[in-house]
């Protein structure tokens, strides 16, 4: 994929464009991801592609000593899960205004997914430890 995809908040006051890594959903069930999103946020890994019109409009909320959660500061619209240093995100794929080209392929911290929903999609899935394990190999921990 090489050409940006475009996205923005529900207000439209977040205007923003990407470029995905891979032309996949990720679901991630971790608690903070649920009460952030209001659901299992569905991302898509976008490196550090993104583009914002308006960055007055974003807030973030550090949500770790790892990761920060950027909303729209107008309506709230839940946007990107952004590593803080790198700058590596993940965004909201019902941001982007086309969502017809992803695939749904992995669902991670499915250890923390309550037991009242379920994705009918055939995903790989890993626990927490194993999303930690595999950050720290990224790492070279």
């Amino acid at each position: 994929m090489t050409q940006p995809l475009s996205g923005r908040c529900l207000c439209g006051s977040v205007r923003f464009t990407a470029v995905p890594t891979k032309m996949e959903m990720d679901v991630c069930h971790c608690d903070k991801c649920r009460r952030w999103s209001a659901g299992p946020f569905m991302g898509v890994s976008c490196g550090t592609s993104v583009k914002v019109e308006n960055e007055t409009a974003l807030r973030a909320f550090t949500s770790s000593e790892w990761a920060e959660r950027v909303f729209c500061g107008e309506c709230g619209t839940s946007l990107f899960w952004r590593m803080r240093g790198n700058g590596d995100t993940s965004v909201s794929m019902n941001a982007f205004e086309d969502l017809s080209g992803f695939t749904f392929t992995e669902e991670i911290f499915i250890d923390e997914k309550p037991a009242n929903y379920a994705f009918a999609n055939a995903t790989h899935k890993l626990t927490g430890a194993e999303v930690f394990a595999a950050f720290a190999a990224q790492q070279g921990n």
